[in-house]
């Protein structure tokens, strides 16, 4: 067998889409969009609804880098040093009156670091590495609590299963519809989390754009749109 065929034989085998730039840099977009909303212009739902999107797309993402990734330990390392470096633009950005109690509000790359974390530890069964992830991130103030883990997990078991990954994920959204929440038409009123599932045809779907961005393109612009949505905030809003 050639280098080239046993190099192929052991990819895994995934349906959706793999397009990951293209969706990471959707994905950073609608997070820019939510973030500007929440911080300066919390009364307008739209920035809010756009923003949904974000986390299912980074989930995905993170899903076929850990398939794909040649060294899980430096890729786990990349994720927790820019969580820590990011930690206190978010705070100055969303809580920035407020610091000392927001401080262990974690950002959502610490969200996404322990549900890589625990997924890797699913795929590998390290079944104590597992539950200790998934007892962290639903206990602790992380932004999605477990939410992560379980859209991880439906991603990798259904990754050579689309159709079966599409209606989990519809699933996973649905009580969205009926939990209440931010958004209501005439007396009916829902969580805008329902959005998210407008991710869904990224991630099924098959665009083969694949723009040509350096993978630190994507880490270094979370904690630079945060610093830069705190400066606005408090040097030239004032509040």
């Amino acid at each position: 067998m050639t280098p080239e065929k046993t190099a192929a034989s052991v990819q895994p085998k995934l349906e959706t889409n793999l397009d990951t730039n293209f969706l990471k840099l959707i994905a950073c977009l609608a997070m820019l969009v939510d973030h500007v909303g929440g911080a300066l212009f919390p009364e307008v739902q739209a920035f809010r609804i756009i923003g949904r999107i974000a986390f299912p797309l980074f989930c995905y993402c993170m899903t076929v880098g850990l398939l794909y990734t040649h060294d899980i330990k430096r890729y786990l390392l990349r994720l927790g040093i820019f969580a820590i470096a990011s930690q206190p633009f978010y705070i100055l950005a969303f809580h920035p009156y407020d610091w000392r109690t927001e401080l262990y509000n974690w950002n959502i790359f610490f969200t996404l670091f322990i549900s890589l974390l625990a997924v890797w530890a699913f795929k590998e069964r390290k079944w104590l590495i597992f539950a200790a992830a998934f007892f962290v991130i639903s206990w602790w103030n992380f932004d999605y609590s477990a939410n992560g883990i379980i859209l991880m997990l439906i991603f990798y078991l259904c990754r050579s299963k689309p159709l079966l990954g599409l209606g989990l994920n519809a699933l996973f959204w649905l009580p969205c519809l009926f939990n209440g929440g931010e958004l209501a038409i005439g007396t009916f009123s829902f969580d805008r989390q329902i959005f998210a599932a407008l991710s869904l045809p990224l991630i099924y779907g098959h665009t083969n754009l694949c723009p040509k961005i350096p993978k630190y393109i994507f880490y270094v612009f979370y904690p630079v749109h945060l610093a830069a949505i705190a400066f606005i905030r408090l040097v030239i809003l004032h509040r």
